[in-house]
């Protein structure tokens, strides 16, 4: 065992991790939690994080508390951060383990004044992080093994073992949304999420996504739609050459709605996105296009998932825009190819 400041590795019984801001990042974050939970059952853990992460957070069972991040994305915030650590001083947590690489995000813990500290280097974080490990990326190449890594001790026992996220179902709630938005569960629903938070070369072009919803409606099967607020355009431009027959909830619905209206679909058929991760943990038959991003590094979580990468000479690029304009990664993936993946 690896003693620090008083304390053992592994043995803290509240644990207060500072969460990542991303949708996706939150979702492989549970293998996290799920990692601590195994090798410390009777441990307490507490999530910081952005606001719109707390529905998210509610279907993972290994959270106990979920704490609104008070500070947006971005902003600095060093008042809002200090008062914070203070109150959260009172909740005499024994260990922080801090997700996010920002020198910013160490704040808080060291603010509260909390034992030990643990999160990778980062930022030249050595004072805020008293656990301060140095990542090697060329050991742990996917985001979920570098989360889990950081329950485990220093030495590293490798292949890296996780546990998929595994998000929860209330099928009341579930109940509560269909009824809400007035939906139909007769048919089988297929779930089409075209957005992509990063940039354009991520995302395939919405004319393939309508291909792909004619066909199954076609089939019988009823499309939905899902984004966020900034997703509204392109499904609009999907619905548009559907003669809109699919169900649009971009911008329509909570997180927590997302996850009981996916819960019912049949296939998924997604970018990397968010939603993507959301799909796999819970798992859905789902078919995951990447272009400018790398699946080794951020792939679907579910042994169901169907990954297609063209793999050209140019991607990945983790370009948000494609340097030459043509986006080939993304537009040469045929519907077809989707459409067979689903079978």
């Amino acid at each position: 065992m690896v003693k620090l400041c008083g304390l053992i590795l592994n043995q803290a019984k509240k644990i207060l991790v500072i969460g990542p801001s991303w949708v996706g990042d939150m979702v492989m974050a549970q293998s996290l939690f799920i990692a601590i939970k195994k090798q410390n059952p009777d441990c307490q853990i507490d999530v910081l994080a952005p606001a719109w992460t707390l529905s998210l957070l509610e279907r993972m069972p290994e959270v106990s508390e979920r704490i609104s991040m008070p500070v947006g994305r971005g902003q600095f915030g060093l008042t809002q951060r200090f008062q914070l650590g203070r109150k959260l001083k009172q909740s005499e947590y024994q260990q922080a383990i801090v997700l996010p690489n920002s020198w910013k995000s160490a704040l808080i813990p060291f603010f509260a004044e909390i034992p030990l500290r643990t999160g990778y280097i980062g930022e030249m974080r050595w004072g805020l992080l008293n656990d301060a490990r140095k990542l090697d990326k060329t050991v742990l190449t996917m985001t979920v093994q570098r989360f889990v890594a950081l329950a485990d001790q220093r030495k590293l026992e490798l292949p890296l073992e996780y546990s998929s996220p595994a998000l929860q179902v209330n099928q009341k709630a579930v109940i509560k949304t269909v009824e809400k938005f007035q939906l139909s569960t007769e048919k089988k629903i297929l779930a089409l999420c075209p957005g992509a938070e990063y940039g354009q070369a991520k995302r395939w072009p919405a004319v393939h996504f309508a291909e792909v919803a004619n066909q199954k409606i076609s089939e019988g099967w009823q499309v939905w739609l899902f984004g966020s607020e900034k997703d509204k355009a392109v499904a609009a431009e999907i619905n548009l050459k559907t003669e809109n027959q699919c169900h649009d909830f971009s911008g329509l619905t909570t997180m927590a709605e997302v996850i009981d209206l996916m819960s019912l679909a049949k296939a998924v058929v997604s970018n990397d996105s968010g939603l993507m991760h959301v799909a796999a943990a819970l798992d859905k038959k789902l078919v995951a296009i990447y272009g400018s991003s790398d699946p080794k590094f951020t792939p679907p979580l579910n042994e169901k998932a169907t990954i297609i990468s063209l793999d050209l000479s140019c991607s990945p690029c983790f370009a948000r825009e494609c340097a030459f304009g043509h986006y080939h990664c993304l537009t040469k993936i045929a519907p077809e190819q989707v459409l067979s993946k689903m079978e």
